[in-house]
């Protein structure tokens, strides 16, 4: 198994050799496609959807028969799993990955972002699209931009006080951080749709309040009080922690590219991406399932159309392709990918400045 870390940054100099990659997606594209891998599974997705409305059924109906127990929670732990799941296929109809269709794609990913998980399938679809031109671009990565953590050396030392001490210590934070994520997420889909009311934003707010109302409905009618919030609030952070830790390992701790640097789409799209593998305890298979097919990020930047089935065959091909070109391919296991996620934003961090540092008396220590 390859696992191959590039450096942080790439400057111009630096990417003048991989330029004999210019070209070769084209060819790549054309092996892809007559392999097949690009027609879609539609069965796939739909077996999928069925048996995650099952568990959602199952969920609600647990709620029922066990009333005013502190098992709820653990309920409240599957439903947080289950909607996550529904993320990821929110995820792949944005990618046009379900249906030939184009609108029937965004139906089924408007419907299933903002009425069954509760964000704003148009913010997800602006940012994500941002994000999949220029992944870790400084300045055009919206997924690197400052938001609580710095992903960027420059970016952190910018910062003092309170964040100067959360991003000194960012990378041992980055996972009790992310039980907030799931209520961030939502925060700021909601916040976003009023402030730039994009077209059909009105709707969006409507479907997701409607679902938030039957949601919390549903919870503080069939359970105590007390029981209730916590549920809503184990939800919420197993949704935020699944969430972070599926798409965090994929490009984090890779190639940074400075704002004034050009790549080709190959280069930009491998060296900047990172695949997660699995091991004897959980396959390859498992891996994918757990990730939505997320753990492919190399294939699914390259040909984000392509179904999930598809991605593990595709890896093959592209596998051999840059190993033909001698562009490195970078592979780990779950485990090592949040190490290097951990290891990669403490790095980070240690350019903030230090909260406790007196300019005064670094002056005077310095006489």
């Amino acid at each position: 198994m390859t696992s191959l870390v590039s450096p942080p940054v790439v400057g111009a100099a630096r990417v003048r050799p991989r330029d004999a990659a210019t070209g070769t997606y084209a060819a790549l594209l054309r092996t892809v496609r007559d392999a097949g891998l690009l027609k879609r599974r539609v069965g796939f997705y739909a077996t999928t959807a069925g048996v995650l409305a099952a568990l959602t059924v199952g969920v609600v109906a647990g709620m029922f028969l066990l009333g005013d127990s502190w098992w709820q929670l653990a309920l409240a732990g599957v439903l947080g799993i289950v909607l996550t799941q529904f993320s990821f296929l929110a995820h792949e109809a944005s990618h046009r990955q379900v249906f030939t269709s184009g609108p029937a794609n965004d139906r089924a990913g408007r419907w299933l972002a903002n009425g069954v998980v509760g964000i704003s399938y148009s913010w997800w679809m602006n940012k994500h699209t941002r994000h999949h031109a220029n992944p870790n671009k400084v300045g055009a990565d919206p997924d690197i931009s400052f938001d609580t953590i710095s992903f960027t050396e420059e970016d952190a030392a910018t910062k003092s006080g309170w964040r100067a001490v959360i991003i000194r210590r960012q990378g041992w934070l980055f996972f009790p951080l992310l039980t907030l994520e799931g209520l961030n997420l939502h925060v700021t889909s909601i916040k976003s749709l009023i402030s730039d009311r994009r077209e059909g934003w009105v709707r969006e707010i409507v479907t997701i309040a409607v679902r938030l109302a039957v949601y919390l409905g549903l919870v503080f009618w069939l359970l105590p009080p007390g029981i209730a919030a916590a549920f809503v609030g184990v939800h919420l952070a197993v949704f935020g922690v699944y969430m972070g830790a599926s798409f965090a390992p994929n490009h984090k701790g890779m190639l940074i590219i400075p704002h004034d640097s050009k790549l080709d789409f190959l280069s930009r799209q491998v060296l900047t991406s990172r695949n997660i593998m699995g091991g004897r305890v959980v396959p390859d298979r498992g891996i994918t399932a757990l990730y939505g097919g997320l753990n492919y990020q190399v294939e699914h930047h390259l040909f984000p159309s392509m179904p999930r089935p598809h991605l593990a065959r595709a890896r093959e091909i592209v596998r051999e392709h840059c190993a033909s070109i001698g562009m490195p391919y970078t592979e780990t296991t779950a485990l090592r990918s949040y190490g290097m996620v951990v290891r990669y934003l403490n790095r980070v961090g240690l350019a903030a400045r230090d909260p406790f540092d007196c300019p005064t008396f670094r002056t005077l220590r310095k006489q």
